[in-house]
């Protein structure tokens, strides 16, 4: 986590922010506490999405479809204001370093972690299925290692964006190279077998430390996704399996996101869970983590806000 600049802000709608914990093509996400004393992740949009409206309107959906999404192994949507002068969406805090980061600092995780990646990611998306949605950005960065098991996150932001004049105008694409599934490149639409295309891309990066469709430039990643079989080196055994069926090409050969998790984990991923399920080098990443945030609040209580909050529009729920 980064410590606010001059320029950002330290207070959104009721919470406090206490650092920033990363930036992306849809804006950046901080750290913030409720007056309560919740901890949340707070995702502020860039401000150009905000000058956009049908940005906004698709926003407000996003975020209403995302509230109802609160089943095991995601983050809940806490909080959101789409009407706000630069919008922004809650959810609660988890800690724990992203796949992405944990895989770039310690190299594959061991297969037993993989295996229950797979599952829990497997039953979170059953679940949003089940509901009707569709998350569309699957990818390491959005997938969270806790002590309590993987979180899926980022519900709300990346779908609003899709078609918007802000996005065409920026050259944002949704989705990210490598990881969306053949369809979603064509402009054919996104079901849920896209986002079961994204989760075995996710497992074998995860296993591997290396996406499974390598290239220096999206162009190329894209054309392998639509063209090319995957990349899964040493990856063997089941969990290549696994793998291999969820990135055929054709979606209506994956498997169903229930079937996947029952096949990783026949009893549940939290039976696996529970028994420990990272390595000892993450678990005492996350720890220390825990102790820096405790340090964080102690240090940042009582402090007056040194800038001006984001604020404008009404503030919807709690």
């Amino acid at each position: 986590m980064q410590p606010l600049g001059a320029d950002e802000p330290t207070v959104v709608g009721p919470y406090r922010l206490l650092g920033r914990l990363g930036s992306g093509g849809m804006g950046r996400v901080y750290l913030g506490r409720s007056a309560g004393g919740r901890t949340v992740a707070v995702k502020i949009v860039h401000p150009h999405f905000a000058l956009d409206e049908e940005f906004r309107a698709r926003f407000r959906r996003e975020v209403d479809a995302a509230r109802r999404v609160g089943g095991a192994w995601t983050a809940p949507v806490l909080d959101a204001d789409p009407g706000a002068s630069v919008p922004w969406v809650a959810t609660a805090y988890a800690a724990g370093p992203s796949l992405a980061a944990a895989v770039t600092d310690g190299g594959p995780l061991p297969d037993h972690s993989v295996r229950v990646l797979g599952a829990g990611l497997a039953e979170a998306l059953a679940a949003v299925h089940e509901l009707g949605l569709v998350h569309r950005d699957v990818k390491p960065s959005n997938v969270l290692l806790t002590l309590d098991g993987p979180l899926l996150i980022d519900f709300g932001i990346a779908r609003a964006t899709d078609g918007t004049a802000s996005l065409t105008s920026t050259g944002v694409s949704i989705g990210s190279p490598g990881y969306m599934s053949p369809e979603q490149i064509l402009g054919k639409g996104a079901t849920g077998a896209a986002d079961v295309f994204s989760l075995g891309a996710v497992l074998a990066y995860a296993a591997t430390g290396e996406p499974p469709f390598p290239g220096d430039s999206s162009a190329a990643l894209l054309y392998k996704v639509v063209h090319e079989e995957p990349e899964l080196g040493p990856l063997d055994g089941e969990l290549r399996e696994v793998v291999e069926s969820c990135l055929t090409k054709d979606p209506s050969a994956r498997p169903a996101p229930g079937d996947l998790a029952r096949r990783l984990a026949p009893d549940g991923a939290a039976r696996l869970v529970a028994a420990g399920w990272l390595p000892g080098a993450l678990v005492e990443q996350v720890s220390r983590g825990a102790v820096q945030l405790l340090n964080l609040e102690a240090t940042t209580s009582g402090q007056e806000a040194a800038s001006g909050p984001v604020t404008g529009g009404r503030r919807h729920g709690r």
